[in-house]
């Protein structure tokens, strides 16, 4: 019986029924009070009140056994090591459930909750080595800074930017655009056992769904709904990552592009995001100033090992040596505090703190306080 459906089942059978997209579901819970069981208990008349539902939904719900076996699903849920998070739940990224149409629930593989800011790093498939080695860059540098890298598995940039986050032992996650049981590209069979591990695999689809059309773009609204800035490495302008890019604009999230060979077609749609106002980026300073301006969106870094000496230390001076030591484990500093630190007076802190910041060692913030470059 429906009825004797749990909240969380409830859940589970609404987000695989076919033809019922996520805009149409969310309704459904809102105007049905929010539970999930109370959509399989109404009535048609009551049903078909909620906008977008008529009689072709309404027969999908009332005999979703036709369309899904719970228990099947659940079986391969238990046999796989996977959970379904719904958006009750502490795990759900927080930032998907603002957009319009978040996913009702999420099956996750790995236990990372989403507990630091996201940024997605997202690109082409047939990609150059330029654009592998800047989205390795900026997954390395954001991951080092303790933001947690987002992308969709897939070859080429994708594949660089979690490989890049895992390099340092930063947080990285997979949005699929295929049932989580599926691993695709093959050859990501372990980049995806990796991101498992340490961070986290989602996919709103249920076990055996096989990407089509229609699930690649309904990653990508994923992708850039949860994550503060999606910066798109390479693009043609006809490639999945432009759709990324519109998704985030549309969500009122920041949109970066970076620049590349105006002859190299893999470059075209960066270039044309430029032209429509998303913002130039040549290194991880320009991502990390726009987010200064945001205030509180910067996560910690990612702490040095008990005992290590802080990175690109060698050939500075006593006195720089002596500053950029009052900055390891990722503190960040206003002047005075640095001052009261090193003993320094005002003009030999200022002279050294400018020295620091053309080596490229530390970075003034929008409040005037430094902290290290990542």
């Amino acid at each position: 019986m429906s009825s004797e459906l749990t909240e969380q089942q409830a859940f589970l059978v609404l987000n695989a029924l076919p033809n019922i997209g996520p805009i149409t579901l969310n309704r459904l819970l809102e105007d049905l009070g929010g539970d999930p069981r109370a959509v399989f208990t109404a009535g048609a008349r009551q049903l078909e009140s909620v906008r977008g539902v008529g009689p072709v939904i309404t027969a999908t719900i009332t005999q979703w056994r036709d369309h899904f076996d719970l228990a099947r699903e659940e079986e391969r849920m238990a046999k796989a090591d996977t959970a379904f998070i719904t958006t009750r739940d502490a795990a759900y990224p927080k930032l998907l459930k603002e957009i319009n149409d978040p996913p009702i629930g999420l099956y996750r593989k790995g236990s990372y909750t989403f507990d630091q800011p996201c940024i997605a790093i997202v690109g082409s498939r047939r990609t150059t080595l330029y654009g592998q080695a800047t989205a390795k860059k900026l997954g390395t540098e954001l991951a080092r800074l303790g933001f947690c890298v987002v992308s969709g598995l897939a070859r080429g940039i994708d594949t660089a930017a979690h490989e890049g986050a895992l390099s340092v032992g930063g947080k990285t996650a997979a949005v699929l655009g295929c049932g989580i049981d599926i691993i695709y590209p093959p050859e990501n069979l372990g980049l995806y056992r990796q991101i498992e591990a340490t961070g986290a695999i989602l996919s709103e689809f249920p076990f055996g769904r096989r990407a089509d059309r229609q699930s690649f773009p309904m990653r990508n609204r994923v992708v850039a709904g949860m994550c503060e800035a999606t910066v798109v490495v390479e693009t043609d302008v006809s490639g999945g990552a432009m759709i990324t890019a519109r998704f985030a604009g549309e969500q009122g999230r920041l949109i970066f592009a970076v620049p590349g060979r105006i002859d190299q077609s893999t470059s075209a749609g960066c270039h044309q995001l430029i032209r429509d106002g998303a913002t130039l980026l040549t290194g991880i300073d320009d991502l990390l100033s726009e987010l200064n301006y945001l205030d509180g969106l910067r996560p910690s870094p990612i702490p040095d090992k008990p005992g290590a000496a802080p990175l690109a230390a060698a050939g500075l001076s006593a006195e720089e040596a002596a500053v950029w030591e009052c900055f390891r484990g990722g503190a960040m500093l206003t002047p005075d505090a640095l001052a009261a630190q090193t003993g320094l007076p005002a003009d030999r802190l200022s002279s050294t703190l400018m020295l620091l910041e053309l080596k490229r060692l530390v970075a003034k913030r929008a409040d005037g306080a430094f902290e290290a470059r990542g």
